[in-house]
């Protein structure tokens, strides 16, 4: 008996330069580059994973980021099953901006299971983000888990958590 093939659709949101497409690259491709390029709309990749013995296609769409010119666009998290909420550690306001956008999708797509990464975790020397601002996180309910697109760090467990979190519900 063949498995039925399941595909979820999960969506990486965050301010500008905080390493979604970096930990998307990493993640699907296992690679890393210190270019920065900036996405413009949304990039979609695919990766297959397996949870409880179940083959899970995971759409990944790397939505363009936010900063005071550019929102989000809500529209992008049509369909989808979850997202994956990205702040890059060195920078204080990207935390606020992720809680801003969390705020955003609960008022006007709906609570969606979603995992809060900090990024750059291979700059933890020059994190701006402390440690009571996790706690704090973690104290409304958040998951969160500290990465680095650069090494690897976190990156597969954050979107194999979030995929469980969606399979499991």
């Amino acid at each position: 008996m063949t498995q039925k093939q399941i595909q979820k659709k999960i969506c990486l949101l965050g301010a500008f330069a905080v390493g979604k497409t970096s930990l998307v690259a990493r993640f699907v491709k296992s690679i890393y580059s210190d270019q920065y390029i900036t996405t413009v709309g949304v990039k979609v990749d695919k990766k297959t994973i397996n949870i409880d013995g179940q083959e899970i296609n995971l759409i990944v769409w790397d939505v363009a980021g936010e900063d005071d010119l550019q929102k989000v666009r809500m529209n992008y998290l049509s369909g989808a099953s979850g997202y994956l909420l990205v702040a890059d550690g060195t920078r204080r306001d990207t935390l606020e901006t992720a809680r801003m956008l969390r705020d955003r999708v609960n008022e006007e797509v709906g609570a969606l299971p979603f995992i809060f990464l900090i990024n750059k975790a291979d700059l933890a020397s020059e994190w701006e983000i402390d440690d009571q601002a996790v706690a704090e996180c973690e104290a409304h309910g958040w998951t969160v888990i500290k990465t680095s697109a650069k090494t690897g760090e976190g990156v597969e467990e954050a979107f194999t958590k979030l995929a469980e979190k969606i399979y499991r519900k």
